[in-house]
C-alpha cells in the first residue's frame, strides 16, 4: 500500500511518522529512509521513536556514529549509511539482520546503498518541495 502525505514542517512529519510507529508495533519493522540530505530523515526517525514510546529529544542524526538505538515500548535502531561505501556497507548487513530478528524498528537512512532489502520493509521517500514543504510517500506492507 502506497499513501502520500504533504509535510509543512518537522512537527507535521514527526506526527506522520508517529502514526506509522503505532503500526510498526505489530508488523514489520525496517523502514528505510530516502532523500536528499536536509530532507527531514532524521526528523522522521525522531516522530518513530516517539510513536514507539521513547523520547524524541534524544534522537540525532547517526551519521558520526553510524548507529543509535533508543529504547521505548519498542525498542529502535537508527542506522545512516550516508558515510560508507559498498564493502562497509555489505560488512554491516548481518548486524542489520540481527537487529531485525530481535524484533526492534530499524529505520535506515541511506537504504539505497544497502544490497540486498528486507523483504517486508516500508519505505519512505522524503521529497523536499521547497522552504519547509516535503512530500512523504510511505510504501509497504502496512498502511501509515
Amino acid at each position: 500500500m502506497t499513501t502520500t502525505h504533504a509535510s509543512r514542517s518537522e512537527a507535521d512529519t514527526m506526527r506522520i511518522a508517529r502514526d506509522l510507529a503505532t503500526v510498526l508495533e505489530r508488523a514489520p519493522s525496517a523502514v528505510l529512509l530516502y532523500g536528499d540530505l536536509g530532507t527531514g530523515k532524521t526528523a522522521f526517525v525522531r516522530g518513530l521513536v516517539e510513536g514507539a514510546g521513547g523520547c524524541p529529544d534524544e534522537v540525532s542524526s547517526p551519521t558520526f556514529v553510524l548507529m543509535q538505538e533508543y529504547p521505548g515500548r519498542r525498542l529502535v535502531h537508527h542506522v545512516d549509511l550516508y558515510r560508507l561505501g559498498g564493502e562497509d556497507v555489505a560488512d554491516l548487513e548481518p548486524l542489520l539482520d540481527e537487529m531485525l530478528a530481535a524484533d526492534a524498528i530499524v529505520a535506515i537512512e541511506w537504504a539505497d546503498r544497502l544490497r540486498s532489502l528486507p523483504e517486508a520493509a516500508v519505505r519512505v521517500r522524503i521529497t523536499d518541495r521547497g522552504g519547509d514543504d516535503r512530500e512523504i510517500t510511505v510504501d509497504g506492507p502496512v498502511p501509515p
